[in-house]
């Protein structure tokens, strides 16, 4: 009876514990709801562009702050979206100033309270922005980097989600938490021709740079100084 018993108690135990390693993103996220009920939270979501000729990294001079980073920037939300973050009393982040290119930035402050019922809209994909095409034609086709009649469009693959912990932010002056979806550019022949070429070229505002590179945040052992972006780690 012992035996079987311990087998049953082992049979229930395997799948709550699958399942809590599988969702260990939403247990975590109803944790903070907890822990944080009452705070204010900042979240801001983007997606970054990886693109890459063989060891090289394509990195950009940021239009913000004077670093090199990803191909990539901030959701945007519809209507919709705005309507549905109103329902959960989002407040606009002020961080970042507001422009006609910060408008509809998926930025904002909401209680930790919150925080479960913004990551079910944000998964369900509705009422915000779904493709990264429109960031990498502001940042590569628009600026003449790359040749519009060989970029009408982009095919690329989801690589991951990192989702930061969250963290009290000296800068933004509040408890933080940083959503960033990673796509790899898929080029056609004729796309990796024309970014072959532009590695080939001294471009003003372009780097092409290793993963050591990256990951040393631009300091390299030859005495090269690179101002890399710390969120350009999560490219590589």
């Amino acid at each position: 009876m012992g035996d079987l018993a311990s087998g049953a108690v082992i049979t229930l135990v395997i799948p709550v514990a699958d399942a809590l390693i599988a969702n260990r993103t939403n247990v975590r996220h109803l944790w903070y709801s907890v822990r944080f009920a009452s705070r204010d939270v900042r979240i801001s979501a983007a997606y970054l562009f990886r693109v890459k000729i063989d060891d090289k990294y394509l990195l950009i001079q940021g239009r913000r702050f004077p670093q090199l980073q990803p191909v990539g920037g901030v959701y945007k939300i519809s209507t919709s979206g705005r309507s549905f973050l109103s329902s959960i009393d989002a407040q606009d982040d002020s961080l970042i100033p507001f422009d006609s290119q910060s408008s509809n930035d998926l930025r904002i402050r909401i209680k930790g309270s919150r925080i479960p019922k913004f990551y079910a809209w944000f998964d369900s994909r509705s009422g915000r922005e779904d493709s990264p095409w429109r960031e990498f034609h502001e940042e590569l086709v628009s600026t003449g980097i790359l040749p519009a009649d060989a970029f009408h469009f982009t095919f690329q693959d989801y690589v991951k989600r990192e989702v930061d912990r969250i963290r009290y932010s000296e800068h933004a002056q509040s408890w933080e938490i940083l959503i960033a979806d990673v796509y790899e550019l898929l080029p056609s022949p004729d796309q990796e021709s024309a970014l072959r070429r532009l590695a080939m070229t001294d471009t003003p505002n372009v780097a092409w740079v290793t993963e050591e590179a990256i990951r040393r945040r631009g300091v390299l052992p030859n005495g090269t100084v690179l101002n890399i972006a710390q969120h350009a780690r999560r490219i590589v």
